[in-house]
Order: C-alpha cells, then sequence, then structure tokens
C-alpha cells in the first residue's frame, strides 16, 4: 500500500530521510509521496516510516484520483511537431546518431575502461582523424556539474537505459532544429505532447500516473549521457574540439498537482525545459553554416517512426534498433550496400554473433529471428532489396519469396504450378552452410515509405538557373500520379500485376506496392508506366 501527504503537513523534514525508497520528494516547496515508488516500506519495516515519524499524522493511505482534471495554467509550449501530419526535420548529425545507437543498443556496444577508470564508448570519424567519446553522467540535473560514472555504477546506468528513450531524443533533436541558437535556446515540451507523439494517448492499459512516470523516466534518460568531440580540418571548416558537455540539458521539470479535499497533492502533468548541449554550435549552426565555418546538418523524422517503435521495441527489439539505425544512415544515401553481418551488429550486438558462430543451435535461433525481424521492417514500410549474387533467393527468407505471389487467383495457381516443376522450391529446406551464406551476404539498398522522404544538408553551392529551368520543366512535364490511375489503366488493358511487372522490367512485388501506396515511382518510372499503359 502506499501513502499520500495531506495539507496538515508542516514540512519538519523527518520522513524524508527515512524513507528507504526515496519515495518522498520536495516539489515547489511541498512534499509529495510518489505512490509509483512508495509500497509502504514493505521488506524494509513493519510499519510505514512517514506515519512513525510524522509527528502531526498528516500521511494517510494513497487514493486514487477520480474525476475530471482541471486546466491549469501551463508554461508556454514550444510548436507542435509534425504540422504536416507527415513528418518533421530534426537534428542529424553523427553526435546524435550515436547518441540514438546509444541508447537503443547499450551494452551491446564496445564500452571500454579509460585511463581515468570511467566507462566510455568510443567512435572514430573521419578515417580515425577525429574521436566521439561517450560517458554515462552521475546526475540529470543541470544546475549540477555532471562527472562521468565509473566501474559497476556506469554499468548500472548503461543497464538502465530504455530503448523507448531514443524516441524522446528524437523529439528533442527534432525541437532543437525550430530554435535560433540551439545551443542558448530552450525548447518547452509537455507529457501531453510526448503522450500524442508516442501514440501513448490511445492506451487504456496505463493509468494516467504511470504514463506520466514512464514519461518523465524515457525523458531524463538521454540527458544522462555526456560526450566530447575531437574533429578533424574538413574542407574550409576548421578542426575543432569541444570538452566533455551534456548533449542535452534538462533544465527544468514542472510538475502539476491537483489537490483533493484532503490536500493530498495528484500529479496531473509535467512539462520538460530542454537545450541542446556545445555540440549543436558545430552541427546545428545555420548562421556560421552560411560562413563556412560550421555544420548545419539535418533529416526527416518521420511521424509514424515514433509509435511503431513503442509498439515493438518488446516483440521485435532486433528490428528497432535497425529501423533507428537505417533512419540516419539512409540519410547519407539510399543505393548504399549494407552487409548482413553490420545489421546483424546493429540489432544483436557482437557478442551474441560470436556465440552464434560457436553454436550450431544457436546460429538457426539468431538467423531465424533476423528474418522475422526483416518482416517487421518490411511490413512497416522498410523493403530489403536483397544482392541477388551474395543473397540469392534460395537463402532468403520464405517471406520475401513469397513478396512474388500474385493476388489474382489463377496467377497465384501459375505461379505454383510454376515453382513445383523447379529443382529447388521455395518451400524446401534451406541448403547446407545457409549461416555463413548468409552472413557474407549483402542488402543493395533498402526502399523506404514516402514519409521518409530525406533531407539532404543545406548545400552551399548554389543552383544555375540552367538547372532550376530543367527541374521545374521535369515536373511539369510529369502529370500527377496517382495509385488508381494505374490500378484503373491496368485492368483496362487486362494486364496483370505479372504481366505489367515484366513489360517494364520491374518486379511483381514493386508494382504491387506502388498499387498499394506504399511509395511512389520516380519520374522516369512513372512515365514508363503511363506510356505502357497508355495514359495520356
Amino acid at each position: 500500500m502506499s501513502y499520500s501527504i495531506t495539507n496538515e503537513c508542516t514540512q519538519c523534514d523527518s520522513c524524508l530521510p527515512q524513507c528507504p525508497v526515496g519515495a518522498i520528494k520536495r516539489v515547489d516547496e511541498h512534499y509529495w509521496i510518489d505512490p509509483t515508488l512508495c509500497n509502504g516500506c514493505e521488506g524494509y519495516y513493519d510499519m510505514p516510516q512517514c506515519i512513525t515519524t510524522c509527528p502531526v499524522g498528516s500521511p494517510v493511505p494513497f487514493q486514487a484520483k477520480k474525476g475530471r482534471y482541471k486546466k491549469q495554467s501551463r508554461p508556454i509550449l514550444s510548436p507542435e511537431l509534425f504540422l504536416n501530419g507527415k513528418n518533421n526535420t530534426f537534428a542529424s548529425a553523427i553526435v546524435i546518431w550515436e547518441l540514438c545507437n546509444l541508447l537503443a543498443q547499450r551494452r551491446s556496444l564496445p564500452w571500454k575502461t579509460d585511463d581515468d577508470g570511467t566507462f566510455v564508448y568510443q567512435r572514430q570519424v573521419k578515417r580515425g582523424k577525429g574521436m566521439l567519446r561517450f560517458w554515462m553522467a552521475n546526475t540529470h540535473q543541470a544546475e549540477q556539474k555532471a562527472l562521468p560514472l565509473s566501474g559497476e555504477q556506469a554499468e548500472t546506468a548503461i543497464a538502465k537505459l530504455d530503448i523507448r528513450a531514443a524516441c524522446l531524443h528524437l523529439m528533442y533533436a527534432a525541437y532543437a532544429t525550430g530554435v535560433e541558437q540551439p545551443w542558448v535556446d530552450e525548447f518547452v515540451i509537455s507529457d501531453r505532447q510526448i503522450e500524442h507523439y508516442l501514440g501513448m494517448d490511445k492506451r487504456k492499459d496505463l493509468s494516467k500516473l504511470e504514463k506520466l512516470s514512464l514519461i518523465r523516466e524515457l525523458a531524463l534518460q538521454p540527458c544522462l549521457v555526456l560526450t566530447s568531440i575531437e574533429w578533424p580540418r574538413q574542407g574550409r571548416i576548421p578542426e575543432f574540439s569541444m570538452e566533455c558537455d551534456r548533449i542535452w540539458h534538462m533544465i527544468a521539470i514542472h510538475h502539476h498537482f491537483e489537490e483533493d479535499d484532503l490536500g493530498c497533492k495528484h500529479l496531473v502533468g509535467l512539462t520538460f525545459r530542454v537545450r541542446a548541449g556545445k555540440w549543436a554550435q558545430h552541427f546545428l549552426n545555420q548562421r556560421d553554416h552560411w560562413n563556412r565555418a560550421a555544420y548545419f546538418q539535418y533529416g526527416n523524422l518521420p511521424r509514424c517512426l515514433l509509435p511503431e517503435v513503442m509498439s515493438h521495441w518488446q516483440q521485435h527489439e532486433g528490428a528497432v534498433r535497425m529501423l533507428l539505425w537505417l533512419l540516419f544512415k539512409t540519410k547519407m544515401g539510399h543505393d548504399q550496400p549494407i552487409t548482413t553481418q553490420t545489421l546483424m551488429r546493429v540489432a544483436y550486438g557482437s557478442d551474441r554473433i560470436a556465440q552464434a558462430y560457436t553454436q550450431s543451435a544457436f546460429q538457426k535461433r539468431l538467423l531465424k529471428t533476423f528474418e522475422s525481424d526483416l518482416e517487421a521492417l518490411y511490413y512497416y514500410g522498410i523493403k530489403p532489396i536483397f544482392d541477388p549474387e551474395s543473397y540469392p533467393a534460395e537463402i532468403q527468407p520464405l517471406w520475401a519469396k513469397l513478396a512474388e505471389l500474385p493476388d489474382d487467383a489463377e496467377d497465384a495457381l501459375d505461379f505454383w504450378t510454376k515453382d513445383g516443376s523447379q529443382q529447388q522450391r521455395l518451400t524446401d529446406a534451406a541448403p547446407r552452410g545457409k549461416w555463413k551464406r548468409v552472413m557474407n551476404g549483402r542488402f543493395l539498398q533498402f526502399e523506404l515509405p514516402d514519409t521518409w522522404d530525406v533531407k539532404r544538408s543545406l548545400n552551399r553551392k548554389k543552383a544555375t538557373s540552367s538547372n532550376r529551368k530543367s527541374s521545374k520543366a521535369n515536373l511539369n512535364s510529369s502529370p500527377d500520379f496517382s495509385k488508381n490511375l494505374i490500378v484503373n489503366a491496368r485492368k483496362k488493358l487486362q494486364l496483370s500485376q505479372r504481366l505489367l511487372a515484366e513489360k517494364i522490367g520491374k518486379s511483381q512485388s514493386w508494382i504491387r506496392d506502388i498499387e498499394n501506396g506504399r511509395f511512389q515511382p520516380s519520374t522516369a518510372d512513372q512515365k514508363m508506366l503511363y506510356e505502357v499503359l497508355k495514359i495520356n
């Protein structure tokens, strides 16, 4: 049973040091017992210590708040994200990428003990000419100097990291692009905004207090990481270094309470004031970027990614890790091949891969998990394109092979008839040595959903007038694309998806994805479709 403090409290401070779980807190000059921490001293004392030490009998058994929440005056918030309903710009510099990896992969990263005995994660940049270092901080409070943790304290702090905190980190990165000087200007975000972005407003299995406790915990974790930067000269931008500093500063957390008839305070809201660290002066500095003295690196944050992480972080943690990693990787270019080993290391860590190499039974389990996580990405809208030479169809997962299965019943019958006549059928057992072949495989690219349109860093070189005219001409020459137009034109010509795919040299799954609206083809592919389907 948890307890609550009424307005009879005289603030004598006698109960605060006696609480064995730290549930009693001083907020806004008043005492409050966090009911998510308080357990009535069970397992510690026979009687709750707040009751035995209170001279006026203020603590009473906690009663959940009933009724609607009253409207309260709160700090002015920063503008909403995702105003277009699809995506929002966000800071995507290497510092932000690595913190996202750190929150998602935790102990899977190669942490080491440095000369000072502190636990550190190091990442070389620019082919070893520069270095990023990351530490866990001993406190999140901005008014206190943060020091790197070492030994068991650091390992415990890393183990407590929650992959869902990466969502808060990405929100901070999105809000940081909305202020002129993010290393100086703060942004303010509320629990209601966070709840809406994460899709938690639709969850009925959590009480208001449970949601607030979870949001507070997730909001603090990105502020518990320190970084230092050693960056080499690049072009006209000089080399620079940054001493150990927080990536995100939690300036203040405002707790919003409502009192019942006894004066017991019920937490009904939270407001967070956050500011970016000194890294933003080097990587998110639009003014100095135009003077070629700093970088201004940003990308697109899809709105649907945040609730996707929150929905699948338990069942498909490997898929969520890959999802967050690809968010930054694809910014560097869609056509960059990715090895299977790289993806597996991101999803499961080097230790699990090393264990699989020595244990055949673990190989099968890990390979099955990897194929399941790839399928989760596929149904989210991120389609892996297998390299036909290093990752042929015979070692691809079954769901990838069945992606070519036609929707039409007659075409499907022809598909299975043709498959049955082949020496290697889709449903045959995997060939010997599949693990080794898969680990040597590559993905040519990942086809992305529409909301993952990548915005590059601002280009210093302005486009010439001729380039502008040609781009406008291309846009004007291409008619408005409609998936329904493609479907209707194909049916009018009595073409199946398979026949249309053969005519334009594409796969049947590509046609199906177009007609289902999963992505929009390029201008060149649109023109080819219009010509084959005789669309004016």
